[in-house]
């Protein structure tokens, strides 16, 4: 006996899908429950047409000549973006695909396809990666115009209710789905973190040096100039040698962190690497001694699960963090918290830290355990799967 053929179709608007490891992990769990599926998203530099990993899932890359750095060329941006989904979309409806779609957000413009889909009887699924009025409010750094704000909500609460299911990804985003009016049956919580089988095996080769590492996006709402003016403070606290910070990942602030960098005089002590694949993460934070997360105490990122921490907790990397809400629900005992979020605070903590290795053997031990109960990417795949069980029934199998 089989049953008919489900193909689910994943829409990404702010990164080449080879680069979103949310996405990725999604996409390996539904091929392996039997569901086949298509990724469109913006075309990465390898133009790839199947994501790495998979066995058979397609990738429809589109072009994005403009990337936005304001208001206007990000209505240019996602305004190119929207109709080149649509065209795609449509396409695989055509292909006789597409009998499901889940969108991730930013932006949240994709409701009058959600309307379309469910009229066509077909499950629309929002996973709801990031806030998108509180990134608009973090990003003007005081000047955000409120009109502009309060479409973005609309847009948010349009977005929430055209969903036949909304996926989370902590407590903060499921209580502003309720805010919005979406039923309780609707909503899963469905964390960020990596899958044990990403984390490597074995110690890595000994360093003379102590490595803090910095992993992420370089963009103005995640501070990472805090990091290197912490290196530079710590510098002065405890000497130039025995350690270098790290700071793992791309984004349009890294420029202006590279210049930072020459400005003060710390290019000994702080190194980038550009933006790295699943195994040279890996190999990066099993090779760290500390962490470091300077997300500023914004309403964004009180609100918001750093995908950052629970790599790190992953391989058992004491974090310092800024003291946020849900960076405390999820690293706990793992993480060092700096209420003050300053550059002399953080380096204040890291010296302690790198001093007292009891201390960091605890936090290391405090964070695998965490990760193993809670937050791999195993524990989450079975809430994950139950969403498309229930609304597209079972996959095709033999």
């Amino acid at each position: 006996m089989r049953h008919h053929v489900r193909h689910i179709a994943i829409l990404v608007a702010n990164l080449p899908a080879e680069r979103d490891r949310r996405v990725i992990r999604q996409c390996l769990t539904l091929e392996a429950a039997g569901y086949q599926v298509t990724v469109i998203a913006p075309r990465g530099p390898d133009r790839l047409r199947k994501l790495p990993g998979s066995r058979n899932v397609r990738l429809r890359p589109y072009p994005v000549p403009v990337h936005g750095s304001g208001l206007l060329t990000y209505l240019l941006e996602f305004t190119w973006s929207l109709a080149w989904i649509t065209c795609l979309l449509l396409a695989e409806v055509v292909r006789g695909r597409a009998h499901a779609v889940q969108v991730c957000n930013p932006p949240d413009i994709y409701w009058p396809l959600a309307l379309l889909w469910r009229l066509l009887g077909r499950p629309w699924v929002f996973d709801h990666h990031d806030l998108s009025p509180e990134v608009y409010a973090t990003r003007a750094a005081g000047r955000a115009n409120r009109w502009v704000f309060r479409a973005l909500v609309l847009l948010e609460w349009l977005t929430l209710r055209t969903a036949s299911a909304v996926i989370v990804t902590n407590e903060s985003f499921l209580a502003n789905a309720r805010r919005h009016g979406v039923p309780a049956d609707r909503l899963c919580v469905v964390r960020n973190g990596p899958a044990a089988a990403e984390i490597g095996a074995g110690d890595p080769a000994p360093s003379d040096r102590s490595r803090i590492v910095y992993l992420g996006v370089l963009g103005p709402q995640d501070n990472v100039a805090t990091a290197v003016l912490a290196a530079e403070a710590l510098a002065r606290r405890r000497g130039r040698t025995g350690w270098h910070l790290t700071i793992a990942g791309d984004g349009e602030m890294r420029p202006a962190l590279e210049k930072l960098v020459a400005e003060r005089g710390l290019a000994d002590v702080v190194e980038f690497t550009g933006w790295l694949d699943g195994p040279a993460v890996d190999a990066l934070l099993r090779s760290a001694t500390l962490a470091i997360q300077p997300d500023a105490p914004t309403r964004m990122n009180h609100l918001s699960t750093m995908a950052k921490t629970v790599e790190y907790l992953a391989r058992g990397v004491p974090v310092v963090a800024a003291d946020l809400l849900e960076t405390r629900r999820t690293a706990a005992e793992a993480a060092c918290y700096v209420p003050e979020a300053t550059p002399e605070a953080f380096a204040a903590a890291l010296d302690d830290l790198l001093d007292d290795p009891d201390r960091r053997e605890r936090m290391r031990t405090a964070g695998l355990t965490r990760f193993a109960a809670q937050l791999s990417w195993e524990t989450q795949a079975g809430g994950y799967l139950r969403v498309w069980r229930r609304l597209l029934g079972p996959p095709e199998r033999a």
